[in-house]
């Protein structure tokens, strides 16, 4: 059995001219993970966090280097991972002065399967702000924390300007949380995400990339289920309302659903652009990447769902295939906000229309 990577730059508004910067940043996450499941030892949670690390190094994104500002003028990221094989979660929320908060994440998942902490104490599953970063120096790499200002891009800094003068949200605001999706050779699947947050937001405030069920999902396959790994991308709020993450894989998880574009759209539909808990949202926001795997029948695919204009997505098997890139867009007839989209590839079966990396 292959392995299998998916990485997502986000659901939102993306510009034509930076599609080749979109493209190139997907190649370079997807190859980071492949190179590490290509490993003996080669985990789904290692290659995930990797990928999405690759994703927060990159000023194109909102998450880790450049992103989104605080009113306060600084970063503070958001971001988690879970490990289908253990059930494992770790998240991190508003964390200040870290470039990879998804490599936090992750070390705090791994500190779930270590059992209790001495005098039996229960080891933590989700930190923020300082205290994330004072568990971070301690469990983590040496060069994990930043100064404030090395998390803050060009861009960020002009734009945060910008925004500051006119004390307005822009008409065309990225939802540009990033993801990935992970299969190893072992059919162990995990999930990861990571924000930077919404423009101007308030310090503290925490979006869903960091909250179980609602940035990310990922369970093995049991009781003759399929194995299902999600990750999300849209308005924080939203998708931590109506919990679409831990929806959609539920929905892909039952085996007897031999047509997972069709349970998808039945979650969005349902569970988001319907749902009672959004009542009173006019624009429903909301992309997600998902991977399924059938152990019974050794079949699967990548999905993706969007109700934004668009959404920005990469994929790649071990075994000497490339990275493949797709940009799903909302048709010029359909209403962003009140309408989903949505597709999916086999997987060993690249679609016509996604381009080879």
């Amino acid at each position: 059995m292959e392995a299998v990577v998916a990485v997502h730059v986000g659901a939102g508004f993306h510009a034509p001219e930076k599609l080749a910067d979109y493209r190139r940043l997907c190649a370079a996450a997807c190859r980071r993970a492949v190179g590490l499941l290509e490993r003996s030892d080669g985990s789904a949670l290692e290659a995930a966090a990797g990928a999405v690390a690759v994703l927060e190094d990159d000023p194109l994104t909102n998450a880790g280097f450049g992103s989104n500002l605080t009113s306060c003028g600084r970063v503070e990221c958001d971001a988690s991972v879970m490990d289908g094989r253990t059930l494992g979660f770790g998240a991190v929320g508003a964390v200040p002065r870290v470039a990879n908060p998804v490599l936090v994440a992750e070390a705090l998942c791994r500190t779930q399967q270590a059992g209790p902490l001495p005098l039996g104490l229960t080891p933590p599953c989700f930190l923020v702000g300082e205290g994330a970063l004072h568990w971070a120096r301690d469990h983590v790499r040496a060069d994990v924390e930043r100064e404030p200002r090395a998390l803050v891009s060009s861009r960020a800094r002009r734009r945060y300007a910008k925004l500051r003068r006119r004390l307005e949200r822009c008409a065309q605001d990225p939802l540009d949380t990033v993801g990935a999706v992970c299969m190893d050779r072992r059919g162990d699947v995990a999930a990861a995400v990571s924000s930077g947050g919404i423009w101007l937001k308030h310090s503290g405030r925490v979006g869903q990339a960091a909250v179980y069920g609602c940035g990310c999902w990922a369970e093995n396959a049991a009781a003759g289920g399929c194995a299902v790994a999600v990750s999300s991308s849209g308005s924080g709020e939203q998708l931590i309302r109506s919990a679409l993450v831990r929806q959609c894989a539920q929905a892909l998880r039952r085996p007897e659903d031999d047509k997972p574009v069709v349970a998808l759209d039945d979650c969005f539909q349902q569970g988001f652009l319907r749902s009672p808990f959004l009542n009173g949202v006019a624009e429903r926001q909301a992309g997600v990447l998902a991977l399924r795997w059938d152990p019974q029948c050794s079949t699967g695919d990548v999905l993706w769902a969007h109700t934004t204009h668009s959404m920005c997505y990469g994929y790649m098997l071990t075994g000497g295939s490339g990275p493949k890139f797709g940009c799903s867009q909302m048709p010029d007839s359909a209403s962003a906000g009140s309408k989903v989209v949505l597709g999916g590839v086999p997987l060993g079966a690249p679609r016509v229309d996604d381009e080879e990396l």
